[in-house]
This record gives structure tokens, sequence and C-alpha cells, in this order.
């Protein structure tokens, strides 16, 4: 059956998602264009006439990736609901417990950037925008006095070194950290930053004088 001609804006989606799969399944130095090709069943021409370099490809890829996660944050940060109950859907989706796919990829990014600027700058981006969202909205909360936070933009940076610093341990070294431990450090830590006493999925729980 012949291959439903795809427009420029749908060619470049599909050969992004095929080279995300790729990084995620091979690492960034093993992947190959020949790689890419094949899981579309493509030409290897095909995937450089729309990028020139394998580096080229890869940026694309982890810049594509990138947008997807930052639309999702965005979708959870922008529901009708209080700022509590917001911020915590977008740290638990976030966290390596959650239902955020990729972490693989984004570890495999880390490495790379190191020694490739294009890439480096696209991962300073996400984490940039990540840590604003996150800062944004627990202004809010403290705004309307849900939750006290005496510096957002900090408290957005030490959430955001606590999950990625949990996604290494359960990506990279299996069995040194429960999925289980890590999400209670997760929510005991945003309770501690926001001046809560725990998180439940009710709410907080502020414990009364005697400790109840």
């Amino acid at each position: 059956m012949a291959r439903v001609r795809l427009s420029v804006a749908e060619r470049r989606e599909e050969l992004l998602r095929a080279a995300i799969e790729q990084i995620e399944a091979r690492g960034v130095a093993a992947v190959r264009i020949a790689d890419v090709a094949a899981t579309l069943g493509v030409s290897n021409a095909l995937v450089l006439y729309h990028f020139s370099t394998k580096e080229k490809l890869v940026a694309a890829a982890f810049a594509y990736a990138a947008g997807d996660d930052l639309a999702r944050l965005r979708r959870l940060l922008g529901r009708r609901t209080t700022a509590l109950r917001r911020l915590r859907s977008a740290v638990r989706w976030y966290a390596p417990t959650g239902q955020a796919k990729g972490w693989r990829l984004w570890i495999e990014g880390w490495a790379v950037s190191l020694r490739e600027p294009a890439l480096r700058e696209v991962a300073r981006d996400l984490d940039r925008k990540w840590k604003a969202a996150l800062a944004e909205v627990i202004a809010e909360g403290v705004a309307a006095g849900e939750f006290t936070c005496p510096d957002p933009p900090a408290t957005a940076l030490r959430l955001t070194a606590l999950l990625d610093g949990l996604a290494v341990q359960l990506t990279s070294y299996q069995g040194g950290v429960s999925r289980a431990r890590a999400q209670e450090w997760v929510d005991a830590a945003l309770a501690r930053e926001l001046g809560l006493g725990r998180l439940s999925e009710a709410g907080p729980h502020h414990p009364s004088p005697s400790g109840v």
C-alpha cells in the first residue's frame, strides 16, 4: 500500500518522533540517521533533506521533546483549581514516579549538552521555563493565602533539583531508591517548602497543637 503523502511540517514531526524513540532506545552517541530512517521505512536521503546532519536532527528532536513537556506543564498549571492542586499535579507528573515519559532521553541530553552548545541551550531553556512556571503558580498560591513561601523562585529551583536528582537515581541506578519512597520524599519536600504539615489526596493537613 502506498504511503500517505505528508506535508513538510508533518514529515518533520514524524522524523523528530522517530529520532526521540531511537535516542531513548540507543542513546545519542549510538543512534544513526539510518536508524531513524529504518524506523519509518524511508531513505537516509529523506532524513538528511530535512536535517542536514545528525547533530541538527538530535538538537531538533530535543527541542521538540522540550516543547511537548512545556505544553503539558502549561495545561496542568492552567487548570481551574487551587494553586496547590495545580502545583501538586505538575510536580507529581514531572517526578520520575509520575506519568512523565522521557527521563532516559533527558539524562542523555544533559550528558551530551556538556559538549554540544545547541543542545545545551535547549536544555537550559526548558529548565528556565519550567522553574519560572512553578515559581509563578507558587506566587499565586501565596497571594491567595493557600500557603506560605518567602522565595518562590528558590523553591522552584530546589524542587526541580530534587526531581532531577531522583530521576537519575531511579533511571540510572535502579534498585537504589523505591518509587514509593521517592514519591514520599517529593510530597514531603513540597509540603515543607510551602509551610504545610503534609500533603494528602484531599489537600494540605495542618497538625493540631497536640500533634494529632
